[in-house]
C-alpha cells in the first residue's frame, strides 16, 4: 500500500460505517453495555492495550497525556504488545484500519496513539540511503513502529539519533539497549 495507511479512530458505541474497513477493539475491558454482536468488530485486540497500572493513572486526564503517550510508546516495545502492535501494521497495510475504544475522547486515548505509531511505521519505510532500517538486524522486531521505541529517551521523551542510541542528546540521560 502505498502512502501512509488509512488509521482512523473512533469510539465503538458509534454507528459502523461502510467506510471502517478492519474494526479492531484495542481496549484492555470490554465497553460496557456493549454486545458482542453489537460491536461488529473484526478483532478485538487486547494484547495492545496498556497496562492497567498505566491506564489507572493516566484517568484519562488530558493534561497528562503528553507523559501517557511516552510511558505507553515504552510499554510497546514489551515483547506482547509489540506482536499485537505487529497485527496492527499488518492489518494496516493492507487497506483501511478503525481502531475502536470506549474512551469518551478518542483523541485522548490509546487508540490515537496507536494511530500515530502506525502512521509514523508508514512513513519511517522510505528512509534515506546509510540510515536504520527495518532490515537492519539491530533494529527492534516487528517493524518501524515498535523498532523506532528503542531510541525514546526515558527521561524526556527526545527521539536520538544515533542507532544504537546511548545517552539522549536533550537531557544526557543514558538510554537502555533493549
Amino acid at each position: 500500500m502505498a502512502g501512509e495507511p488509512d488509521v482512523r479512530v473512533r469510539r465503538v458505541y458509534e454507528p459502523v460505517s461502510p467506510d471502517d474497513g478492519e474494526r479492531l477493539l484495542v481496549d484492555r475491558l470490554w465497553p460496557r453495555g456493549l454486545s458482542k454482536q453489537s460491536a461488529h468488530l473484526d478483532a478485538w485486540v487486547k494484547d495492545v492495550a496498556p497496562s492497567t497500572e498505566l491506564r489507572r493513572w493516566y484517568g484519562h486526564e488530558p493534561e497528562r497525556f503528553a507523559e501517557f503517550r511516552r510511558r505507553y510508546a515504552a510499554e510497546l516495545r514489551e515483547p506482547e504488545r509489540a506482536k499485537a502492535l505487529a497485527r496492527l501494521n499488518e492489518a494496516a497495510s493492507h487497506g483501511t484500519v478503525t481502531l475502536l475504544t470506549a474512551t469518551k475522547d478518542a483523541s485522548h486515548s490509546e487508540a490515537a496513539v496507536l494511530a500515530e505509531q502506525l502512521r509514523a511505521g508508514a512513513a519511517g519505510q522510505a528512509r534515506p540511503a546509510g540510515t536504520a532500517g527495518p532490515a537492519d538486524e539491530d533494529d527492534d522486531v516487528p517493524g518501524d513502529p515498535a523498532c523506532w521505541l528503542h531510541r525514546v529517551c526515558p527521561a524526556c521523551g527526545t527521539i536520538a539519533d544515533a542507532d544504537p542510541p546511548t545517552t539522549c542528546p536533550q537531557c544526557h540521560t543514558e538510554i537502555p539497549r533493549l
